[in-house]
């Protein structure tokens, strides 16, 4: 299956009675393995989960740690960017030249990567003392 098909898949299941905004996003990591994730609002908002925050921890659930790609799609006039704080999970996990796919479910995407979504990112090398 491939990362649009696992995405557009996985976005049907979202939880979204509150805004009817379901967006799916699928992860591949290093191994090949896809995983997925949607989003889940809760009432109690902003306490819901984003679509690529669900797929990140699922795999690190099966215990993986490194992105390879990424593919976001919700049913919008233009392609779906991650959110700030999404974009700094990406950033967690996968290299800054990761592609990234946002698309629309028009069929709209558009192609970047974790660096150009989050420049001048904070990461590790920041907690190191001098």
């Amino acid at each position: 299956m491939s990362l649009k098909a696992a995405a557009a898949a996985v976005r049907e299941n979202a939880h979204a009675p509150y805004s009817n905004f379901k967006v799916g996003a699928a992860v591949r990591s290093a191994s090949g393995q896809i995983y997925v994730g949607c989003n889940v609002e809760n009432v109690a908002y902003p306490e819901g989960t984003c679509a690529e925050a669900g797929a990140i921890a699922a795999m690190v659930a099966a215990g993986e740690k490194v992105l390879a790609e990424v593919y976001v799609i919700a049913d919008c006039p233009t392609p779906i960017p991650p959110c700030g704080g999404c974009r700094q999970k990406l950033k967690e996990f996968g290299k800054g030249d990761v592609k990234v796919t946002m698309a629309t479910t028009d069929g709209d995407e558009q192609e970047t990567t974790i660096a150009d979504l989050l420049p001048g990112a904070f990461d590790a090398d920041h907690m190191e003392r001098s």
